[in-house]
């Protein structure tokens, strides 16, 4: 379980996700939609986003920049079509029929990176990738920051009752390992509540684009990431949406069950009074960008 400090009380709860179960609050019924099978195009021996998803008929898939969040998520490796969802101690996940593809990414050997530590996990990727070390940080749902730069040079937070500190207590360590030690260490204390904060409204749909969110903040809470973009020639446009989920698992590409013709691309309204994705209702809808 994850650590939250948060106000005056410090407790052990599950900070991020619903439980993995059936999709939350959505009926039988709406999960076996009566609409045609998807004809969207898959091309199951590509092994990137971009590749992989060919966009409904009459779309594009919209370009990002060579250096953008977005194109480093598009771009990104997915394991074979067809691999399961697995859980951080090496098990299966019971709902298998609701994705369309696994991020070829660790998820870890504890319960620690849940939906909202999956978003941290592809962001801080992305950084570290384009030696953009100086904005890996993130907040602890107390609001205390903690940065990349300052633990690899020693830096440690320490944890007693209500009250969080920091010490530098270790040598200068810029290894991938302490990289991922430092993730670590947020995972068990950020969540929903901090990522929500860190991140600005989207208030138009046209505005929308990879990598941007849809969360709803709270214990628990949810938030999926959006993870292509296509548009069509009125200017239209559709959406990848990608997730973690708790316990900790494979970061995954979630499947359309409701509009099961364009599946997987999703219609996004950040007006909606409600967003439904297939494991997870967002009531209301809050679109958000880094």
């Amino acid at each position: 379980m994850k650590k939250i400090i948060s106000g005056g009380i410090m407790g052990l709860i599950i900070l991020g996700c619903t439980q993995d179960k059936k999709p939350s609050n959505i009926s039988a019924q709406e999960t076996e939609d009566l609409m045609p099978v998807s004809s969207v195009q898959i091309n199951k021996d590509k092994n990137t986003v971009r590749e992989r998803f060919s966009p409904p008929k009459d779309y594009q898939w919209q370009e990002e920049k060579s250096d953008s969040f977005g194109y480093f998520i598009e771009n990104f490796k997915l394991k074979p079509y067809g691999s399961q969802i697995i859980r951080y101690d090496g098990s299966p996940i019971s709902t298998q029929h609701l994705h369309e593809a696994v991020f070829d990414i660790d998820t870890g050997n504890k319960d620690l990176q849940q939906c909202a530590d999956a978003v941290i996990r592809l962001r801080a990727e992305y950084l570290y990738k384009i030696k953009k070390t100086d904005d890996i940080k993130f907040h602890f749902t107390s609001g205390h920051l903690f940065s990349w730069n300052d633990y690899k040079n020693g830096t440690r937070a320490f944890v007693n009752g209500n009250a969080v500190s920091f010490r530098k207590t270790a040598g200068f360590d810029d290894s991938y390992q302490a990289f991922r030690n430092y993730l670590d260490l947020i995972f068990n204390y950020a969540g929903t509540i901090s990522l929500n904060k860190e991140t600005q409204p989207v208030l138009k749909s046209s505005d929308l684009k990879t990598g941007d969110i849809l969360i709803t903040p709270g214990s628990p809470g949810h938030v999926v990431f959006i993870a292509g973009v296509c548009k069509n020639k009125e200017g239209k446009k559709l959406f990848l949406l990608g997730e973690g989920f708790t316990p900790a698992q494979s970061i995954h590409l979630l499947s359309n069950p409701f509009k099961k013709n364009i599946s997987p691309w999703h219609d996004l309204d950040v007006n909606a009074s409600e967003t439904k994705t297939a494991r997870y209702i967002f009531k209301p809808t809050n679109f958000r960008s880094f």
